[in-house]
């Protein structure tokens, strides 16, 4: 991690990496105002906090976004995951924080990293649904260099992995949930003009996880998959996320 949020306001990332437009990872560093998070608020507020930071700097796009996705496509190359938290402790039934929390923002597409940058760079406070969570700084994630050529590559996602098909709700292991997944990647690659990746297959998967966004449930499961991709695909992903609903902090990916 590196960049701090004064060099982030003076525009010193240009969103570039050798020469190329690149992807972009953002954590933001936060301590929350209360002992824990409702967990209706864990995912339900993801949303709303990204089309604020969003639609302050530029309403447009914030709009063009929410009302009809990524140029023509219903896509909305956007993820985000949080807020996440060190070292908190264990109570059933209950999301507990801690001072050392983080919440992660990211975005493949030059013209929306660009304006989620000016926005971080000037926060004080992301409010997630019923917790404020004061900023104490914002780091861009160089870890997430564009790389070159294609090959095999290990992703593991921390937030859960939504996929459906004919409006049912898979997991790991469910028939169609890798064609499904497969579709999925194959249709983010289309909207950024990169090759879709071969080979995809799930290693590993987390228990199933059921949360409700907006009154409609989202029920997934994080999982560690395989795959050959193109470097410039990898990086993408890794600033967008597997699945559906990435905007509400699905998918996000380690």
């Amino acid at each position: 991690m590196s960049i701090v949020r004064a060099q982030l306001a003076c525009g010193v990332f240009g969103l570039r990496h050798a020469g190329r437009e690149s992807a972009v990872r953002l954590r933001v560093d936060v301590t929350p105002d209360a002992s824990s998070v409702r967990w209706e608020d864990l995912h339900g507020a993801a949303r709303g906090v990204v089309y604020g930071l969003l639609g302050g700097q530029d309403e447009a796009l914030a709009r063009a976004l929410h009302d009809g996705g990524w140029r023509g496509k219903p896509l909305k190359p956007v993820g985000v995951a949080g807020p996440l938290f060190t070292g908190a402790p264990r109570r059933k039934g209950v999301y507990c924080t801690s001072s050392d929390g983080s919440v992660w923002f990211g975005s493949p597409v030059p013209e929306i990293a660009s304006v989620l940058v000016r926005a971080l760079a000037g926060t004080e406070e992301l409010v997630w649904g019923a917790t404020r969570l004061r900023v104490r700084g914002v780091a861009v994630d160089m870890d997430a260099a564009l790389s070159a050529g294609a090959g095999p590559v290990e992703l593991e996602t921390v937030t859960p992995v939504v996929l459906k098909y004919e409006d049912r709700n898979l997991l790991p292991g469910d028939e169609h949930y890798l064609d499904r997944l497969q579709h999925n990647l194959a249709h983010k690659a289309d909207v950024l003009g990169l090759p879709a990746p071969r080979g995809v297959e799930v290693l590993e998967a987390g228990p199933r996880r059921r949360f409700t966004v907006r009154g409609a449930p989202r029920i997934g499961a994080r999982v560690r998959v395989a795959m050959e991709a193109d470097g410039r695909f990898v990086d993408a992903i890794r600033s967008w996320g597997l699945g559906l609903d990435t905007i509400q902090g699905f998918g996000w990916v380690r």
